[in-house]
């Protein structure tokens, strides 16, 4: 007589075909994940948005750090550029005295830097010669100093025959012209100077009536 076939060898069989690949049985479902599965998900949500939060944090304050020094850059160059041209002003006020000085002895004596053309070719007596030599030396003072101020962009100007102008002269005298209008510079009596488009002195001029 054939016995029945027990119980044990059924969930051996069982096995033994899951493990070769037989798909599972009819009604089976893929495990849900637990309460603590579901905790660790959100704290490492939580922990990326924080990340994020302190990567784009960070990478605000490298901008604003980089536009801050940007601005600064540019403020100390603007600062440098303008200490340098008072710097310059400041000089050019101090020099135009002894300019003014230098070329008043040269017009007053009426002594040229180097003989005109046709003068005499006869040799020049020792008071000629001394005169000669003391005005090209006052020449070459001059020269030096208006050459000083030109490298440092002071721009002198003579405005005889322009039409008055408060904001570049200054007027010292008026004087009757025949056939010129009023209000012109007929003579300059000083010339005037100015650095970058600002004037520095005034000229001092004569104006017609």
């Amino acid at each position: 007589m054939t016995s029945a076939p027990d119980a044990s060898e059924g969930r051996a069989e069982a096995e033994v075909g899951n493990l070769d690949g037989a798909p599972p049985a009819e009604g089976s479902q893929t495990p849900v994940e637990g309460p603590e599965e579901q905790a660790v998900e959100q704290d490492l949500d939580r922990l990326l948005d924080d990340v994020r939060r302190e990567r784009d944090s960070y990478l605000d304050l490298a901008r604003r750090a980089k536009a801050d020094f940007e601005n600064y850059r540019k403020r100390a160059a603007r600062d440098a550029a303008e200490a340098e041209r008072r710097g310059k002003a400041s000089l050019a006020r101090e020099l135009l005295p002894a300019i003014d000085n230098l070329e008043r002895a040269l017009r007053s004596a009426g002594l040229e830097p180097a003989p005109e053309a046709g003068a005499s070719a006869e040799a020049p007596t020792e008071e000629v010669a001394a005169r000669e030599a003391l005005g090209r030396g006052v020449a070459l003072v001059l020269g030096e100093l208006q050459a000083t101020l030109e490298r440092a962009g002071v721009e002198a100007y003579d405005p005889v025959g322009e039409r008055f102008d408060p904001a570049w002269h200054e007027v010292l005298h008026t004087r009757e012209v025949d056939g010129e209008d009023a209000g012109v510079v007929v003579e300059t009596l000083e010339r005037g100077y100015r650095l970058d488009g600002q004037v520095l002195r005034a000229a001092r001029v004569v104006v017609s009536e």
